[in-house]
């Protein structure tokens, strides 16, 4: 029988770990609201609000707008007489509802969240309370984490994603899980969330899946037959989820194998040669390069601890080496790593986004390196009957206390010197501000709707990319915008929108609005 005290102590780092949940939840905000002030800053963030507002109200595409170049959206593509954004449905769809309900900013916060649930989770499953506990810490304290998780990108989706079908995965196949023998229910869980990846980001899904599919076909060879049957099932439903892209592709262009990318950019294709990515195509050197840097831009985010992000992870890897179930779980990180390589840019802005979906890879196996230096049990197999606890020599203390202390400078100078000076880098990112669409809230510019306002742009088409946060997809906003192509090709579009007074803007002089161009 378990000792009451041991069950206290449990109790209480689940009640942490969930506190630790809350926190992210929060930290997520605040970035989102001071560092990103609740504002699309990159293309891909465009697109996916463009996208997420037409499935608000029930739209996949739209008829393209007149002049479609004068009204555009970064990575929304007009094709057939439609527009549509050219990103797999999966994020789109779950933003969705942060649009319906007035919470866009808080979807992915409180994804993240979850995530650090998962994490801990995990580590729980895998390595025992303390590691799980730790590795959720470390998640919070985390540049990378912090970032990409107060943003508008995908990959807190494919970050929870990827844990729940890696959960999923260990109750269904490894007999040491609590709920191997109720393994239906984690057989769906597990399919379900690699078919739903798959919707979401594909080819994270491919590198996600890849050493889960090594495994499963050691399985399908040296299985039972209840576990080949689950093996299949899996399989069929990940399948028929994924098909739905196949579907979408063809609802949008007529053709399954269409991929919405090359309507953007023809070269924008994963794989080798002439027709993948800029001048010569892409080749096995540009792709070494792309995974250097990022990988050295992403050692630092990972903690904030410069070059020693990484210092835990040789040691994690020490301390698992004889388990299997952890190598399963942490060889996403490489796969993702060697796979992304066959795409023609890599990934730093935001730290390696392409190996978000990997991270409780890192702070897990990080975790279990600082339990090992400290001298802390690592629970790497089925849970053993409870024994007495032998005592602790004097040195051990001595030994965990200074691992504790290292650690506890390590995160206290990430959060004093690094993190705060990065996410400022991020403010006001490719000069997008709350401030540059201020002039229009204004009650003496509302008073001017509903308008037509052709943007002339001085420098970059950011400009103009900016007040696009003010217009839906349906133009039927107060303002609604488009880029000046010239005075030939501008006076062609207010004939489409009557009721609607015309006015040209110059970021240049804010607050003015001119009734014809100014010379």
């Amino acid at each position: 029988m378990q000792r009451p005290e041991r069950i206290v102590s449990k109790s209480y780092i689940t009640i942490i770990a969930l506190l630790l949940s809350i926190l992210a939840v929060l930290a997520g905000y605040l970035v989102s609201d001071r560092i990103f002030e609740d504002m699309a800053h990159i293309e891909d963030e465009m697109a996916y609000v463009w996208q997420a507002q037409a499935i608000a109200r029930g739209h996949l595409s739209l008829p393209s707008p007149p002049e479609p170049k004068s009204f555009l959206i970064p990575f929304v593509v007009d094709y057939n007489g439609q527009r549509f954004g050219k990103y797999p449905l999966g994020w789109p769809v779950v933003l969705a509802f942060g649009v319906l309900l007035g919470i866009r900013s808080l979807v992915n916060p409180l994804l993240g969240g979850v995530g650090v649930w998962l994490t801990y989770r995990l580590g729980q499953r895998l390595m025992g309370e303390k590691i799980g506990l730790i590795a959720a810490a470390l998640t919070v304290t985390s540049p990378f984490f912090l970032m990409n998780t107060g943003s508008l990108l995908s990959h807190p989706l494919g970050l929870v994603l990827s844990a729940t079908f890696t959960l999923g995965w260990l109750d269904a196949f490894f007999e040491s899980s609590p709920l191997y023998n109720k393994p239906r229910l984690p057989t769906l869980v597990a399919a379900f969330s690699l078919g739903l990846l798959a919707l979401t980001r594909p080819f994270t899904a491919v590198a996600v899946g890849l050493p889960f599919g090594l495994h499963g076909l050691y399985l399908l060879w040296r299985g039972d037959w209840p576990t080949r049957r689950r093996l299949i099932c899996l399989g069929v439903i990940v399948l028929g989820i994924a098909s739905l892209h196949f579907v979408w592709q063809y609802a949008m262009t007529g053709d399954p194998l269409l991929n919405p990318y090359t309507l953007w950019w023809d070269y924008d294709k994963i794989g080798f040669g002439a027709g993948h990515g800029h001048d010569q195509g892409h080749s096995l050197f540009q792709a070494w390069v792309n995974t250097k840097f990022s990988l050295w831009v992403g050692y630092r985010d990972l903690f904030g601890w410069g070059t020693y992000s990484w210092t835990f992870l040789p040691l994690g890897l020490l301390a698992v080496r004889h388990d299997r179930r952890s190598w399963l779980v942490t060889s996403i990180f490489p796969s993702l790593v060697i796979v992304y390589m066959a795409y023609w840019i890599g990934s730093y802005l935001f730290g390696p986004r392409y190996f978000y979906e990997s991270l409780f890879c890192l702070t897990l196996l990080s975790a279990a390196g600082i339990a090992w230096l400290a001298g802390w049990p690592i629970q790497t197999g089925p849970t053993e009957p409870e024994q007495p606890i032998p005592a602790t020599p004097p040195w051990q203390h001595t030994r965990s206390l200074g691992v504790m202390i290292l650690v506890t400078l390590l995160v206290s100078i990430n959060l004093l010197f690094y993190t705060p000076p990065r996410l400022q880098m991020m403010h006001g990112l490719y000069n997008v501000q709350r401030s540059h669409i201020e002039p229009f809230l204004t009650a003496s510019a509302q008073e001017l709707t509903p308008a037509l306002v052709i943007v002339h742009i001085s420098h970059k088409w950011i400009e103009y990319g900016t007040l696009i946060e003010l217009e839906n997809p349906f133009l039927d906003t107060p303002f609604i915008f488009v880029i000046s192509h010239g005075i030939e090709t501008d006076s062609t579009i207010p004939p489409h929108f009557p009721e609607r007074r015309v006015y040209h803007y110059y970021p240049d002089e804010p607050y003015k609005f001119y009734l014809a161009p100014r010379p």
